[in-house]
């Protein structure tokens, strides 16, 4: 490195704005020291304060004093309010070191132009300059610092508080503070009996009704779209429309209507049974039948969705291969097997990877039709059709357990992205995405 390289850089490194002020950059140079004034200020006085809370949670909960002859009730820390400001500020910090470590790589990019016997660049042209060859992440920056504060602190959020014991009766601010107790929530999670039997319970139900959910919708909405498309079929229109209209009315209305109809006493489903001297079964109030209810129901919903895609990606599909194959005198059930199905996999394999991984979280089909029930015994907060992602909603809104909750979260998310990423990599519509253009 040439010498006003190295003296601005270390300059730069020394306090932002000396290296712009040493390569005589007075408006930048004075534009970077006041932002390093202004960030060690806030720094040292107001998020040093946070930051150290995120890691305390707090000393002394809320709490009563007496004065005099009564007590009087003294607000203390909040453990979760701690800890989200800690995160905030930590955020913050970390974009104050971004702009430092651009302040000292300009410095030193405009020290090597001086070695040159180059003019340094004047505001205007720095700001030009900058304009010019960072265009997309000027655009991009706005987004950008809103994902960072709307999306990624939140998810930052709900992984620490995996790692304390936020949770109802003992550890609920502002009375009580919370802990930082490790992985401790997650060994719960997995060796204690009254969390294991229920995780295991509902995961392995979860995992189950996912692929039945998905494969049950995705090949009936291939089998209808095919035999709409097959020759000689009459009043297409109709039965396109026929089967769109409940992917057209709102999910919740179409769930609540069917959990009306299938209600053990006065359903008009078991109605009919009994009328015709049969007895009802017991549709959501049974184990086995509630989890048929809901797979059944959800067919209803998401076979339409797969059968306007399938509808689209067959009509792009080139006629004469079908007539070529009819040359060579291949049966229906062969030009499906060769011609038709490959071309809709191709197209479909990530959609399919979405559908499973929605399946898992698809708490509307669940939470409408069997609110997760029926009880067990067997498990706790939890009930026999309750997946994952309904079971987190009981453990947080209904019963405060927020760290079990977090640990039920972030195991979710490692489940679909395992299952996706491994899925995904391996289809053709990832090896092969150039095959078609």
């Amino acid at each position: 490195m040439n010498r006003y390289a190295r003296t601005a850089g270390w300059l730069s490194v020394l306090s932002m704005g000396l290296g712009q002020l040493y390569n005589r950059q007075w408006l930048k140079g004075a534009l970077f020291l006041l932002t390093h004034i202004t960030g060690i200020t806030l720094i040292t006085t107001v998020l040093s304060k946070h930051i150290a809370g995120f890691f305390t949670l707090g000393e002394q909960g809320q709490h009563l004093v007496k004065v005099g002859k009564i007590y009087k009730n003294v607000p203390g820390d909040h453990s979760i309010f701690m800890m989200i400001y800690g995160l905030l500020s930590i955020m913050v910090v970390l974009i104050y070191l971004f702009i430092y470590y651009m302040n000292v790589r300009d410095a030193v990019a405009n020290g090597r132009m001086r070695e040159k016997g180059q003019p340094t660049k004047s505001f205007i042209d720095s700001i030009r300059y900058g304009v010019n060859n960072n265009f997309p992440w000027l655009i991009l920056a706005i987004p950008i610092i809103g994902v960072l504060f709307f999306t990624i602190m939140p998810i930052l959020f709900m992984i620490f508080m995996a790692f304390t014991n936020y949770s109802a009766p003992e550890h609920i601010p502002p009375k009580n503070l919370v802990d930082w107790i490790g992985l401790q929530t997650f060994k719960d999670l997995f060796t204690l009996n009254v969390w294991s039997d229920t995780f295991f319970g509902v995961l392995t139900w979860t995992i189950i009704w996912a692929i039945l959910a998905t494969v049950t919708c995705y090949f009936g909405g291939i089998l209808v779209a095919l035999l709409i498309n097959q020759q000689g079929i009459k009043f297409k229109g109709l039965w396109r429309t026929l089967f769109i209209i409940p992917y057209a009315i709102p999910q919740f209305v179409s769930l609540l209507v069917m959990r009306n109809m299938l209600n053990d006493k006065f359903g008009p489903i078991n109605q009919y049974f009994r009328f015709f001297g049969l007895d009802g079964l017991p549709w959501l109030s049974d184990p086995f039948w509630a989890k048929v209810s809901v797979i059944v129901v959800n067919m209803w919903i998401g076979i339409p969705v797969t059968m306007v895609l399938v509808m689209g990606i067959l009509t792009s599909i080139p006629k004469d291969l079908y007539e070529a194959a009819e040359v060579d005198g291949a049966t229906p059930w062969v030009k499906f097997r060769n011609i038709t199905m490959p071309f809709v996999l191709f197209s479909t394999a990530p959609i399919l990877i979405t559908q499973f991984a929605g399946n898992i979280n698809n708490f509307n089909v669940i939470f409408l039709l069997t609110k997760g029930g029926p009880s067990s015994i067997d498990y706790n907060m939890a009930g026999k059709t309750d997946l994952l992602v309904t079971w987190l909603y009981k453990l947080t809104l209904e019963n405060n357990k927020y760290n079990v909750a977090s640990a039920v979260g972030i195991l979710i998310f490692i489940i679909i992205a395992s299952v996706s990423i491994f899925s995904y990599t391996r289809s053709k519509s990832y090896r092969e995405e150039d095959m078609i253009q």
